[in-house]
């Protein structure tokens, strides 16, 4: 079967057209020797063999339906509600693409207006895009906002925003003639030093960047670095994780210009690493500087309530020297499951499932730390994630807890080398008192 739909006159008139004889020859700038490889692949196979091939490849992950997790640093194991996959699988929604035409697409523009509605709500902001790629690339194009809104070309990041984040800034601003400075955290709390931070504003700031836990767990002070930041000029832009908001005091009453944060732990599976979803949240000052889509409401020709995506200031829609991003796309469906997974849980629910995950947090940091050779990394509050120093390397310390069935921590001297021997642990509301239990006991063994 062929899937070239050009017959052989259209071909024959394109190539004419291009003044080449033979399909072949569009290929002579590439050296003959490597034109046709020889891939040495092997045979085809049925899809029952494929189906069998798969299964064996998947079966060799460790997954947290097999084994009992502790890990979190970024993408966390929540409880998702039967709900969230049978809506998100209904046809009308697994196969919606871009609701460019208004007039046939309102199920999904209705929906990602409630998600922008939701979250909105959630960092008490007054609007929110239609969700971006991840929580990386939303604080990357967060940055490059801050930037054209102030005028200004200097980012200060928190060393404790996730080094992750702060990698993928660094990607999107090289070039740009914006530098990137690091405000310390304290050594002894784990949140961002305000002296660090005072040092570093200055004229050319164009924001503040601090997470909301931050990537140790801690709750940072949001008052005092909002005031630092504005006091210099400067946007204070907020990392979150929007399942810590169903307990914590919302960045926006914090006065927040941006908020940005990763929404997988709302009604989304880890799935090996994505995909997953991308928080952008504003103020209505700002709202002709922000990146992605917008839906808006609006009435039809008989007067009824409808939807469409509006300002949009894309390059594919504007001329590209007026545009405020060149990001194409949103996640819709990971949105839709948020949007689910929202309406399901409610105000109650989302915040019953933060007081389990910071109770539990603190249940077992209480219990590990009182181990012979265990000690907590840092004093400062915390949410549902923490640093612990082990009495063995991170690596033997997961190994050996491989063996009884437990995914481990988060090796933090991977990307902090004075953190060199410690651990970032995380508690959800899927860990039960006995598993935490027994986390502990697995750590008394191991010296």
């Amino acid at each position: 079967m062929t899937y070239i739909p050009n017959t052989e006159q259209d071909q024959r008139a394109m190539l004419d057209t291009i003044g080449v004889e033979k399909v072949e020859d569009l290929f002579d700038v590439i050296p003959e020797q490597v034109r046709f490889p020889d891939l040495n692949l092997p045979a085809g196979m049925s899809e029952l063999e494929v189906g069998k091939l798969l299964q064996d490849l998947a079966a060799r992950n460790v997954n947290v339906m097999q084994q009992v997790s502790f890990l979190g640093a970024g993408a966390y194991h929540h409880y998702v509600p039967a709900v969230v996959d049978t809506i998100l699988r209904r046809g009308e929604f697994l196969t919606a693409y871009t609701p460019y035409q208004a007039e046939v697409s309102q199920g999904m523009l209705t929906c990602i207006y409630e998600f922008q509605s939701l979250i909105a709500m959630l960092a008490d902001m007054e609007v929110v895009n239609a969700s971006m790629y991840d929580g990386a690339s939303a604080l990357a194009e967060a940055v490059l906002m801050a930037a054209r809104v102030t005028r200004r070309d200097k980012v200060i990041l928190s060393s404790a925003v996730h080094p992750d984040y702060r990698d993928v800034v660094r990607t999107y601003v090289q070039g740009m003639g914006i530098p990137v400075a690091e405000a310390a955290y304290d050594a002894s709390s784990g949140l961002t030093d305000p002296a660090a931070v005072e040092a570093l504003l200055d004229d050319d700031a164009a924001c503040l960047v601090i997470s909301y836990p931050n990537f140790f767990g801690g709750i940072e002070d949001l008052a005092t670095m909002a005031e630092l930041a504005h006091g210099a000029g400067a946007l204070f832009v907020t990392v979150v994780n929007p399942i810590a908001l169903g307990l914590l005091k919302p960045p926006g009453s914090f006065g927040a210009d941006i908020v940005v944060g990763e929404g997988q732990p709302l009604g989304v599976p880890l799935q090996f690493g994505g995909p997953y979803l991308g928080l952008f949240a504003t103020r209505k000052k700002h709202m002709r500087q922000m990146p992605g889509r917008l839906i808006g409401q609006t009435t039809d020709h008989d007067g009824r309530r409808g939807f469409v995506m509006t300002l949009q200031a894309r390059e594919q829609h504007i001329r590209r020297e007026k545009a405020t991003s060149n990001i194409c796309t949103n996640e819709a469906l990971v949105a839709l499951a948020a949007t689910v997974y929202l309406a399901a849980m409610g105000s109650s629910g989302l915040r019953r499932a933060a007081e389990l995950c910071y109770h539990k947090a603190h249940y077992a940091a209480d219990r590990i730390a009182s181990l012979a050779g265990y000690e907590r990394v840092f004093d400062g509050p915390f949410f549902h994630e923490f640093a612990v120093r082990t009495p063995a390397p991170p690596g033997e310390v997961n190994t050996a807890l491989s063996r009884h069935g437990i995914i481990g921590g988060y090796d933090l001297g991977r990307r902090y080398e004075e953190l060199e021997g410690a651990m970032l642990f995380c508690v959800t509301e899927m860990n039960t008192r006995d598993q935490i239990d027994n986390l502990v006991d697995a750590l008394s063994t191991i010296a």
